[in-house]
């Protein structure tokens, strides 16, 4: 119900630009693995070397190792009983107005699709899924791996003109 309200309340323009233009890019996803994180901090690179500031957030959940610490992230216990996010860092992303918000998650996470719907992103990209299609602008169709699924993205954001 909260990210029902959230999409309807969230009055954020939304619109892609010329990639060249973008200097802002955010980064959400669910840590899963060792090789996802590699995935996200190759990717942040090529962001980075393309001249766009970038931060990440993940969301990390029970049981899941948060390798390097590298990345803010938040926990299930960030969520308070009636479904509130109490994180000041996963609030100050969320409030951030990115030129590109990627989010990298082959299956949709309800958490991660909450902070989509409360973005204050321009355009936020993410993989095609139907029951999706109200937190992205731009949806990218990939059956394949994270890695896939990033570097699909990556292709298609630089194309925009």
């Amino acid at each position: 119900m909260r990210t029902e309200s959230a999409l309807k309340k969230n009055k954020t323009p939304r619109s892609s630009m010329p990639y060249r233009q973008a200097a802002h890019a955010g980064i959400l996803f669910t840590v899963e693995d060792k090789q996802k994180h590699a995935d996200v901090k190759e990717f942040i690179h090529q962001l980075e070397q393309d001249g766009k500031k970038v931060q990440v957030l993940e969301y990390l959940p029970e049981k899941k190792e948060n390798y390097e610490f590298k990345f803010d992230f938040f926990t299930i216990k960030d969520i308070n009983f009636w479904g509130v996010l109490q994180s000041a860092v996963a609030e100050k992303f969320i409030q951030t107005p990115f030129d590109y918000l990627f989010y990298i998650d082959l299956q949709p996470n309800p958490i991660m699709l909450n902070l989509l719907a409360n973005s204050k992103a321009n355009c936020r990209v993410g993989k095609f899924l139907d029951s999706q299609q109200p937190y992205l602008e731009l949806m990218i169709e990939q059956n394949g791996t994270n890695k896939g699924l990033i570097e699909t993205m990556y292709n298609y954001t630089k194309q925009l003109r």
